[in-house]
């Protein structure tokens, strides 16, 4: 798992909707929280999305991007965002390659590690967190991400 200090790859993955997003275009936008999770409609996965949903309007008022990378592909995040009201973009990395470019590929290639990295503007990683089944140590790490001047 890359560490704070290290600069974050750049990368372009489709959204939900099927459109390109790169962290360069969300990052002239101000600092990025970008959480690494399993699979959509899992229980954990499921959790924690409901709790960044919950957390968005203050993250964006203290103007911090969330962008959720996993797996699935486009079609499958459309229907997880529709199901929980996600207002946040969500990436498809179905070959893993931003998944693997951030160290948060599960043991010997299987699964996604749950990781969450906060990047600043000039494209370095401020903090990171990884817990698997804590959705608590995400949620405490967003909102330290409101208060740093990233």
């Amino acid at each position: 798992m890359l560490a704070a200090g290290s600069v974050a790859p750049d990368f372009t993955l489709p959204d939900h909707g099927g459109s390109d997003v790169s962290l360069r275009a969300l990052l002239a936008h101000g600092p990025v929280v970008l959480f690494f999770y399993p699979g959509d409609f899992t229980p954990v996965c499921t959790r924690e999305v409901c709790m960044v949903r919950d957390l968005h309007a203050e993250l964006a008022a203290a103007g911090v991007t969330v962008v959720g990378v996993s797996p699935d592909d486009a079609a499958t995040h459309e229907r997880f965002r529709e199901r929980h009201a996600l207002p946040f973009t969500l990436l498809a990395d179905p070959e893993k390659r931003v998944i693997r470019a951030y160290g948060v590929d599960g043991p010997f290639g299987f699964g996604v590690r749950r990781a969450t990295f906060l990047i600043a503007r000039d494209g370095t990683i401020r903090d990171t967190v990884a817990a698997a089944l804590s959705v608590g140590k995400h949620e405490a790490f967003m909102r330290r991400a409101m208060a740093a001047d990233a």
